[in-house]
């Protein structure tokens, strides 16, 4: 194998493939980058892949001898970013398939590889379900409800996110038990006939967080307006946009019924300028941080203002009063000011409406402006008098 290409592409390309790379590798060849250059298309993929998600890019190179090689992504990552973006690199790998010279015009550096036949095919899917999604909307999707997911292993299905597909509009949901962010987005789908063969309950599909992580990083960098593929099969999916491919596995299990959890009617509502909550929120957070991360709501209907106050044991404490518009009884409402401020800030709207029945009873957090169709469950904090 031998090739010539650019340093800034082949840097950024290893930055992105590095992602899949595992940390702690149940085989050698796993804390590899597979490289493969091809002279019928002069161009040079690269591979990162854990066995549970899989990233795949290529660039534009002259390619001199096909062929392909593994190499230990980190040193490879480290020596790429160094060199000088001015100069080309030259990759040539031995007969052998295990030794790499790498060379600019700075100098040369030898590298130890291994054979790419030990590297482990990506997974391709080669039936099943097939998508085209607007990249934009994948990207509001994810954007949205990716922060509400459980980082708990334990808790398997709730580290994904659960994507339904329905005729052309695309429901995302995530959940760490705590919290439910839920966000309907219109127009998600190039063309609704492939979810029209399973019947009306549409498609449904839930992800890692981390696979989803990478897909939107890579979309949101994504210049083009072109459709992205995804690819649906037997506990894979693939998501394609040009010369760039993500592959993850699929979380298997039943996703929970979250349209259940979220209460029909409220007896109290708080309607609050969005951003001067999270100013407010970030100041108080910084005594709640002490000790629990605890915010109380007090609301006073007469007066129309909402009090939120924190209270640190042997710390101190603080309060502010915000206006608000109130209906229903006054209450006193605790929460994780963690979670409030996450879901206020995936939000897009300047006014936002906090729904309550009862100190104990979860609490939903919407838009004033009906148009957003995002949904933010967050269960209360009981406040120990």
């Amino acid at each position: 194998m031998k090739v010539v290409c650019s340093q800034s592409e082949l840097n950024a390309a290893l930055q992105l493939v590095s992602r899949a790379v595992a940390t702690r590798p149940t085989h050698p060849v796993l804390a590899n980058v597979l490289l493969t250059a091809d002279a019928g298309s002069n161009r040079l993929s690269l591979t990162g892949f854990d066995l549970s998600l899989g990233i795949q890019t290529s660039l534009a190179a002259s390619v001199d001898t096909s062929g392909a090689i593994t190499l230990p992504a980190r040193l490879l990552g480290e020596i790429v970013s160094r060199l000088s973006s001015d100069s080309p690199i030259t990759l040539a790998a031995d007969e052998s398939g295990e030794q790499v010279q790498l060379t600019s015009l700075s100098g040369s550096y030898q590298m130890r590889g291994m054979a790419a036949d030990d590297y482990p095919d990506l997974p391709m899917v080669e039936s099943g379900m097939t998508l085209k999604l607007q990249p934009a909307r994948l990207v509001q999707a994810l954007k949205g409800t990716l922060f509400a997911s459980s980082a708990d292993e334990a808790k398997q299905l709730l580290t994904g996110v659960h994507l339904r597909f329905s005729a052309r509009s695309l429901e995302a949901a995530a959940t760490d038990g705590h919290r439910l962010a839920v966000l309907h987005v219109d127009d998600a789908l190039h063309d609704e006939a492939a979810t029209a063969e399973e019947g009306d309950e549409g498609f449904a599909v839930t992800l890692p967080a981390r696979s989803l992580r990478e897909v939107e990083r890579l979309m949101a960098s994504w210049r083009s307006e072109e459709p992205v593929s995804l690819f649906c099969d037997r506990g894979q999916v693939v998501f394609l946009a040009a010369d760039q491919m993500v592959t993850s596995r699929t979380l298997e299990g039943t996703y929970p019924n979250y349209g259940q959890l979220i209460p029909e009617g409220f007896t109290r509502t708080i309607g609050l300028d969005r951003r001067a909550l999270i100013s407010a929120l970030e100041r108080i957070a910084v005594l709640a941080d002490q000790h629990n991360n605890v915010v109380k709501f007090s609301t006073q209907p007469d007066d129309g203002v909402v009090q939120i106050s924190a209270d640190a044991q042997d710390v101190g404490s603080g309060s502010e009063s915000l206006p608000a518009k109130l209906s229903g009884d006054a209450m006193q409402i605790a929460f994780n000011v963690r979670y409030v401020l996450d879901g206020l800030k995936a939000m897009g709207s300047d006014q936002v409406v906090l729904h309550c029945n009862a100190p104990t009873t979860p609490a939903v957090l919407r838009s004033e402006d009906t148009s957003e169709a995002f949904t933010y469950l967050v269960m209360p904090v009981q406040i120990r008098s």
